[in-house]
């Protein structure tokens, strides 16, 4: 028999030890492997930096005919960086972070000479000048260090001014480069939402699993795997403030600011539903552990967790549509699968007829009410959402026989609690 090492949750395999040159070996391979897949996915950025700050000193060198134009190329590849998709905003403050330091830095010299006091003087301005305009910490190191390179540094023949204007040439063609270079500014936040959207479906089908099985630890796991979503609901922000960022200050990518307001919508909602999804993992540790469902009722609820998780990737496939109608039109498709789950959500049928199961159920409801949300942000509009509502209580109510008001909600109630086609206390 295997040895195993106890965990709070389980056991695992035990592992033979190794020993410290086995160890070092492993860490030397892990780090070869990661370093070679950085190599070959930078290989086109590092091309074009270097056929970039050469064209910068070519340019200032042979154009402008100034003698030996280092600024231009330090200007350049200070602005333009080391990342495969440079952003605008980005690229044009350290660009003009780099040209005001070297300004500041030939002003400061004309008036005070060269020398190590004056360099010191020099760097407190330029740091003080820098605070004044940005608050960012690589904006002022970018312009402190400029200036103090221009004062140390020995004057060309130009004059000293023919440095700033060299700064300028590098700036203005790191902007040229990131302005025209090929990029799918949507590709970041498409695959955090992937990440999302993965999450909350796994963790759905997790649920679904520790039902069938009648094991609470799964659930427990798909609970803690359910808070870890917090990073990626924070990831999807950063990533969707850029590419807003990139919508608005790059012409071209003005087409990608449909997906950007759906994208921000949606999220909102399923942060929402996210933290719901967080209380009814903990609902069905409680219930499992209490045992308060049959076979067949525990049954029937983990095959609507697997509709719920079929619908929340319906919604993920939606919303990384690259055109609006396209995604418009799949979203409403989207819709419709989330809404069939939530109207199943009867805490009669899916309850198991104990008061713990019929509060799990009632827990689920607004789950689904912000995933439909993330829907209805995205592409309805609220005569459309309450439409869609009531068509679906209808519909649901002529399916079982029933009449609308045994659902407990009504299309006056969606009206009332439902002005604009938002949800606001269903």
């Amino acid at each position: 028999m295997t040895d195993r090492f106890a965990t709070a949750t389980g056991t695992v395999p035990m592992v033979d030890p190794q020993t410290r040159g086995e160890r070092l070996g492993r860490f030397l391979r892990r780090r070869a492997r990661a370093g070679w897949s950085r190599v070959r996915s930078s290989v086109g950025q590092a091309a074009l930096v270097a056929v970039c700050a050469v064209g910068a000193y070519w340019f200032a060198e042979t154009v402008l005919g100034h003698q030996q134009p280092l600024f231009a190329s330090t200007a350049l590849l200070i602005a333009l960086g080391f990342q495969r998709e440079p952003k605008l905003r980005k690229v044009a403050e350290v660009a003009v972070g780099c040209t005001v330091g070297i300004l500041i830095g030939d002003l400061l010299m004309v008036g005070l000479g060269r020398g190590l006091w004056q360099a010191s003087v020099v760097v407190f301005v330029s740091v003080m000048v820098a605070r004044f305009l940005d608050s960012g910490a690589t904006f002022t190191m970018q312009m402190s260090l400029q200036s103090v390179l221009v004062v140390l540094l020995p004057i060309g023949t130009g004059g000293p001014f023919v440095r700033s204007q060299d700064a300028i040439v590098g700036g203005v063609l790191a902007l040229l480069v990131t302005f025209l270079s090929p990029q799918d500014v949507r590709r970041p936040a498409v695959r955090q939402l992937g990440g999302l959207y993965d999450s909350i479906a796994t963790v759905l089908r997790d649920l679904s699993r520790a039902l069938r099985e009648d094991d609470s630890r799964t659930a427990w796991m798909a609970l803690v795997a359910s808070r870890g979503t917090h990073t990626t609901l924070e990831a999807l922000r950063k990533e969707l403030r850029v590419t807003h960022e990139q919508t608005v200050f790059n012409p071209l990518h003005r087409s990608s600011r449909s997906f950007v307001d759906d994208a921000v919508n949606a999220a909102d909602r399923s942060d929402l539903a996210v933290r719901s999804l967080r209380i009814v993992a903990r609902r069905v540790v409680s219930v499992l552990d209490e045992g308060v469902f049959d076979d067949d009722d525990r049954e029937r609820l983990a095959a609507w967790f697997d509709d719920a998780a079929d619908a929340v990737e319906i919604l993920h496939r939606s919303l990384v549509e690259p055109q609006a109608e396209g995604r418009h039109r799949s979203l409403s498709v989207a819709r419709d699968a989330l809404g069939a789950s939530a109207s199943a959500l009867d805490p009669h049928q899916l309850g198991g007829g104990s008061v713990h199961g019929e509060a799990l159920v009632m827990l689920l409801r607004p789950m689904m009410v912000d995933l439909i949300e993330a829907t209805i942000a995205a592409g309805a509009t609220p005569a459309g959402a309450r439409k869609w509502w009531t068509g679906e209580l209808a519909r649901r109510a002529n399916s079982e026989g029933k009449g609308v008001e045994d659902f407990g909600v009504t299309p006056a109630h969606i009206a009332e609690h439902w002005p604009d086609g938002r949800a606001h206390a269903l």
